[in-house]
């Protein structure tokens, strides 16, 4: 199969032998592929190695035999963000999740969309915390695991004044007040689910409490196995 002139977000890029590279790619028209760049290590194709570094959104053409994809010829649309820091943490995380829950040779526009939008909140230096939340929410919905954030398992509206657990299977439920203080660690308030759901950024402690639930929700797509960036993040200094 021809693949010509198909716009791509470039997720990992590693060599292969001593003049190649092994690059995974998130395509709008063919979901993620793994592409093999023949040939990369000379100073003529200084233009070529730069364009297929992580962040980078191009524009490629290859040709596609059975697991990999053999490029043909690949160009840079624009300059990839330059992150450093927690944002450049943030950026390895956003493709790590997508090197593990995109399925390959699959097209899911709305993924290839999530992740234009991500990278430019990243670019812009927006708020980490909310960029992650919003883009976890939108890879969930993509891929169909998502669920309805305003309305409990039970299918009440969400009460902004109380807690909820996420089943990944089930969506928000809503902690017993008899359970204690002790079981709303990994819990999220009411009002940070409305507002992930209406797309509105809640307050600092709101947050917050998203983080441990949605990863709660993630890590049972990933098959129970962690990522190496949440390694990375717990790591980092407090």
């Amino acid at each position: 199969m021809r693949i010509d002139d198909e716009p791509a977000f470039v997720l990992h890029a590693r060599a292969w032998r001593e003049t190649s590279l092994l690059v995974e790619v998130l395509t709008e028209q063919h979901g993620r592929l793994g592409v093999l760049a023949r040939g990369v290590s000379s100073p003529r194709s200084q233009a070529l190695r730069a364009a297929l570094q992580p962040l980078q959104w191009i524009r490629l053409s290859a040709v596609q035999r059975g697991e990999l994809a053999q490029l043909r010829q690949a160009e840079a649309l624009d300059a990839a963000p330059r992150l450093t820091g927690d944002a450049m943490l943030a950026g390895f995380y956003v493709n790590e999740l997508l090197l593990r829950l995109a399925p390959r040779q699959d097209p899911v526009p709305e993924l290839y969309d999530a992740y234009g939008a991500v990278r430019q909140r990243l670019a812009r230096a927006e708020s980490l915390a909310w960029t992650l939340r919003r883009f976890e929410r939108d890879l969930l919905e993509a891929l169909g695991f998502g669920f309805d954030l305003a309305h409990g398992s039970d299918g009440e509206p969400i009460d902004p004044a109380a807690r909820y657990e996420l089943d990944p299977l089930e969506g928000p439920r809503r902690l017993l007040s008899e359970r204690g203080i002790d079981a709303r660690r990994g819990t999220a308030t009411g009002s940070a689910l409305l507002a992930l759901a209406a797309d509105d950024a809640p307050g600092g402690e709101d947050l917050a409490s998203l983080r441990r639930p949605m990863r709660t929700v993630l890590l049972h797509h990933l098959g129970g196995r962690g990522l190496k960036s949440w390694e990375m993040i717990e790591a980092l200094p407090r």
